[in-house]
């Protein structure tokens, strides 16, 4: 039975995406304060596997997330796993709006109903706390007056809160992107697989993200998320997070990979692994075809050269 750490404390997003895994369900569940520290467990093998949150619809990447498993941490994805979000404002027993002066939440997901909070609490004080359920167990143990969490519905039951409002994230089509994390291991390709890497630059110059981008387009490669983070380490230095269709396992993607590598100052693999959602359409596998005639047609005439 593996050990998972994810974001506690309980009655989090994360935790109800766990569970959405009846192998994940089943293991021993480790709640966590932090999404840095969860991954920091993970590497040091306290725990078997970690789980996090690494991108939502609304407010895009979670960037504690990917800057960790970037810079700080040699982890590799194991599968990502996606799941509508409806965010709610758990508030104590008899409280209404009229009362709430403050909202408590982790930032992402304040980011989430900013709209509706602009309509609904205008000038309302925004509170950082490291999770939804952690605001919400805040918010239930009294210490809060006048505060309100932005956290799941389940919540509410868990921490002793009322529901004042629910479903009030601004975006109708809200989802995040949660991320299965381990210190080893790639999984094997199911044919509907994702690849995540982050390419760094030996220096900033004219052209340099258009030539990675090129392998990608010449391979007819699909890129399903192209982002740049700053490297850290000087004002303008970034690099380049990038979620690709296909399993390095393929030629075509290994073939691409490599060819990248080659021409930059590095990339680090941070996993192929099952994908979420829908299968994705055939133009890969044609490329794949096409790419496996091209190289038996160069082996081809390598064999004939003079020895």
């Amino acid at each position: 039975m593996p050990r998972i750490a994810f974001l506690g404390p309980l009655g989090t997003f994360t935790e109800e995406a766990l569970l959405s895994q009846d192998d994940l369900a089943q293991g021993e569940l480790v709640p966590v304060g932090s999404i840095p520290e969860v991954l920091a467990v993970t590497e040091r093998g306290e725990v078997d596997l970690g789980f996090v949150a690494i991108e939502n619809a609304i407010e895009g990447t979670v960037n504690a997330s990917i800057d960790a498993l970037a810079f700080e941490h040699d982890l590799l994805i194991q599968r990502e796993i996606v799941i509508p979000i409806h965010q709610n404002l758990l508030a104590p027993p008899g409280s209404t709006l009229a009362d709430i002066r403050a909202v408590m939440s982790i930032p992402v997901a304040t980011a989430q109903v900013r709209g509706w909070l602009a309509a609904n609490l205008p000038g309302v004080e925004e509170i950082a706390a490291n999770s939804t359920a952690e605001a919400a167990r805040l918010v239930g143990d009294g210490g809060h007056p006048g505060t309100a969490a932005i956290a799941p519905a389940v919540a509410a039951e868990l921490y002793g809160l009322d529901l004042l409002a629910t479903e009030i994230e601004d975006h109708p089509e809200n989802k995040t992107r949660f991320v299965v994390v381990a210190k080893e291991g790639i999984p094997a390709p199911t044919g509907h697989d994702k690849t995540t890497i982050v390419c760094f630059q030996s220096f900033d110059r004219p052209g340099s993200l258009l030539a990675i981008l090129q392998e990608f387009a010449a391979r007819a490669i699909n890129l399903t998320k192209l982002e740049s983070r700053p490297t850290k380490t000087s004002l303008g230095q970034y690099c380049f997070a990038i979620d690709l269709e296909g399993h390095i396992a393929e030629e075509l993607v290994a073939d691409c990979l490599r060819d990248i590598k080659a021409k930059i100052a590095d990339v680090k693999f941070l996993g192929s692994y099952p994908a979420a959602g829908e299968h994705g359409e055939s133009r890969r596998r044609d490329a794949e075809v096409a790419w496996r005639q091209a190289d038996e047609w160069v082996q081809l005439l390598r064999s004939s050269i003079e020895r």
